[in-house]
């Protein structure tokens, strides 16, 4: 399936292989040669087989393609029998022109170029040493000389080329291989795979390529490979393949929504949780999806929304880190493709009007940068990707719908490593501050369940690099937002600076959802929550509420390792809520709104708004907003009750009105009202009526 920006590509038939329905995705792009090629350049271990049988198997499809007698004069031609034969939307001929068209195809085919040519080299080594048949490498080769005869062609410098002819006798040799390895499960699969996965936990193969974006992970391992992650055999590509069927759903009811209320969406979107995600999240609810390894890696867990900084983010991380090859990194990567649609820029400052106020526009631009791309391509960091210390998860723009679902997506990337590390995707790393964050999580009096947080310093694109070192900021103090777009969300904010002196981390209140370092174990007991869509102010009062009434102590690092680039709005760069204005024929901000409005509910429920009562929310047709709320709100174990007058210790300069603990007056119990209720956990000997603030 492929996604467009205007909710009006669709895809995705259903064809017949040997009797059975099989699914069958075309597209422009999709149904050419390169998708599955490049998957399999990408794959590793038995996946080559697979998608070597799968890409064999379409070769020799003329329907629905370009073939030999086309040329660049045919491409109306071949739009026409894409939507004729309904693999495309007929609202696709009418935006388009043909040349806009062709110039996507070509920006398309150069952009997978781009992405798999440099790993022909080490394709055909596997080839060769793991016994893979002879035929492979030079399918690759003829599939790679055709590439560069279609974008030849629609350049006009020639006719288009014949399709690839791929002989039986090939086919047959990877049937036998293909079809034994299409169906067994990931243990089975395992004892099969090379030496390096030998050494490696058999969850974390057959290895998702991280490169080309959009690869379908069943496309490459078979349903079976999702069916087992759900019936408690999980890899991490079965995890993937969850998401992207996940994904699929979310597109095909935005096209068929389009013209729904907010309401009928978040109805309709809580629907494909309950079928898509729900049984996954069943199954693994209470324990770890992978075994915890005790070896100090690190999982970096980055949410990028279009952004332009997210190679540079990568090559700084494993730069600075003082045991790069222990770094593993899992990355949402929600981007403007360039594929069926035209991108957007957001709100950029054009020019002044005659009265001095800005003047503002939205325009055209490029694809946006693959920072995946960027970073697996440069010869000083692409052994890492090589590695598999790299894992992605591609997220067309379309189906974007703010940081809660990122983060959601992203944490369900991790593969059993030591700590978890959630951040933005535009930071810069102090040299060693892996084994400083650890060092530093260590040192806190609550460990192993404490985390360490801040809001990191800011930096300019032009500032020298980054040494760290600076005093960490304590986040002690909140207030209601005064946006009416945010309607008085609790904003969390910083009170004075750590002085860098203290014998230990200081305890502070809150959670700063753009960093913050705990062990992979707050993933059992504060799974990150689905049912938060078009969420954008709220998230980290809810993290903050559920870590503490789930026994985590929440720490300020006393100093600053990393920085973050802070983007005031007259930077212009696009935001998820332009993009659900597109998405639902409602351009600007407004139905976003609309859609958070309800979903803000869930929040204020559990932080204790007098209007989100139980009986409030049925009032107002909210109640779907506490879809399994059970398990995804305060700790269940915050009782017994404590002493009436917990004992808060204050950090010398703080005052206790200004820790903002209670709202009386505007008829809301802040988090205290909870958090001093918290259970003692058996990992940690504090008294949970205890807040130590110096």
């Amino acid at each position: 399936m492929v996604k467009g920006n205007n909710g009006d590509l669709s895809f995705q038939s259903t064809a017949k292989e040997n009797g059975k329905p099989r699914r069958k995705r075309t597209g422009v792009i999709d149904d050419s040669t390169s998708k599955l090629l490049i998957a399999l350049i990408a794959g590793a271990g038995a996946a080559f087989l697979l998608a070597i049988l799968l890409l064999a198997s379409r070769l020799d499809v003329n329907s629905g393609r370009m073939d030999g007698s086309s040329s660049a004069a045919d491409v109306d031609q071949y739009m026409m029998e894409q939507v004729s034969e309904g693999y495309a939307s007929p609202a696709l001929m009418m935006h388009d022109t043909k040349s806009h068209r062709r110039n996507r195809l070509i920006s398309g085919i150069e952009a997978l170029k781009n992405g798999y040519r440099h790993r022909l080299d080490k394709f055909r080594g596997l080839t060769s040493d793991g016994g893979a048949p002879a035929p492979m490498a030079d399918i690759v080769n003829e599939a790679i000389d055709n590439l560069d005869g279609v974008e030849g062609a629609l350049k006009g410098e020639g006719e288009m080329p014949d399709p690839i002819d791929v002989k039986h006798d090939f086919l047959d040799s990877l049937h036998q291989n293909g079809e034994h390895n299409k169906h067994e499960s990931m243990a089975e699969r395992f004892k099969t795979n090379d030496g390096e996965s030998q050494q490696q936990p058999p969850h974390l193969y057959p290895r998702m390529p991280h490169l080309p974006p959009h690869v379908m992970s069943v496309d490459l391992f078979g349903e079976q490979i999702m069916t087992d992650t759900i019936q408690g055999k999980p890899t991490i590509a079965g995890i993937i393949a969850v998401m992207q069927t996940f994904l699929q759903h979310i597109h095909a009811m935005e096209v068929e929504k389009r013209d729904a209320t907010a309401h009928e969406v978040i109805d309709a979107y809580f629907e494909i949780i309950d079928k898509d995600l729900h049984p996954f999240e069943t199954r693994y609810r209470s324990q770890s999806i992978f075994p915890i390894r005790e070896d100090s890696t690190i999982f970096m867990s980055l949410g990028a929304y279009r952004d332009h900084l997210l190679g540079e983010t990568l090559r700084q991380a494993f730069k600075n880190a003082k045991r790069p090859e222990k770094l593993f990194v899992g990355a949402v990567v929600q981007n403007c493709f360039g594929v069926g649609v035209t991108c957007r820029t957001g709100v950029e400052v054009v020019g002044k009007f005659p009265d001095g106020s800005p003047k503002t526009a939205v325009s055209d631009r490029p694809p946006d940068v693959n920072g995946i791309e960027e970073f697996c391509t440069d010869p000083e960091y692409s052994k890492y990707c090589d590695a598999g210390q790299i894992r992605a998860l591609y997220v067309n723009e379309t189906e974007s719908n703010g940081p809660t679902t990122a983060r959601y997506f992203a944490s369900k990337l991790w593969g059993g490593e030591t700590y978890f590390l959630q951040a933005d995707a535009h930071l810069r790393f102090a040299p060693d501050w892996d084994i400083q964050y650890e060092e530093e999580v260590k040192a806190a009096k609550s460990y192993p369940k404490a985390v360490l947080s801040s809001y990191p310093p800011g930096f300019n694109q032009d500032d020298p690099p980054y040494k760290g070192g600076s005093q960490g900021t304590r986040l002690c103090t909140c207030e209601f937002s005064t946006s009416d777009v945010e309607h008085k969300i609790i904003r969390i904010n910083t009170g004075n600076n750590c002085r860098a002196q203290e014998e230990h981390p200081t305890q502070i209140a809150y959670i700063a959802a753009g960093f913050f370092f705990a062990r992979a174990e707050f993933l059992i007991d504060v799974p990150f929550d689905p049912y938060l869509p078009w969420c954008f102010m709220g998230e980290e009062i809810a993290l903050s509420l559920r870590a503490w009434t789930n026994g985590w102590d929440i720490y300020a690092p006393r100093k600053n390792l990393i920085a973050h680039q802070y983007r005031p709005g007259r930077m212009g760069l696009p935001k998820f809520w332009e993009n659900t204005g597109r998405v639902f024929g409602r351009p600007g901000p407004g139905f976003n709104t609309a859609l958070q409005t309800i979903t803000l509910q869930r929040i204020k429920h559990m932080v204790g708004y007098e209007e989100a009562t139980m009986e409030n929310l049925e009032n107002h047709g909210y109640e779907i907003m506490l879809t399994d709320y059970e398990y995804y709100g305060p700790g269940e174990n915050n009782i017994p009750p404590c002493d009436p007058e917990p004992n808060v210790h204050l950090a010398p300069g703080l005052k206790e009105d200004s820790l903002n603990l209670q709202y009386k007056s505007r008829t809301l119990v802040l988090p205290y009202e909870l958090l001093k209720k918290r259970q003692s956990s058996s990992e940690s000997n504090l008294p949970r009526s205890h807040l130590d603030l110096t």
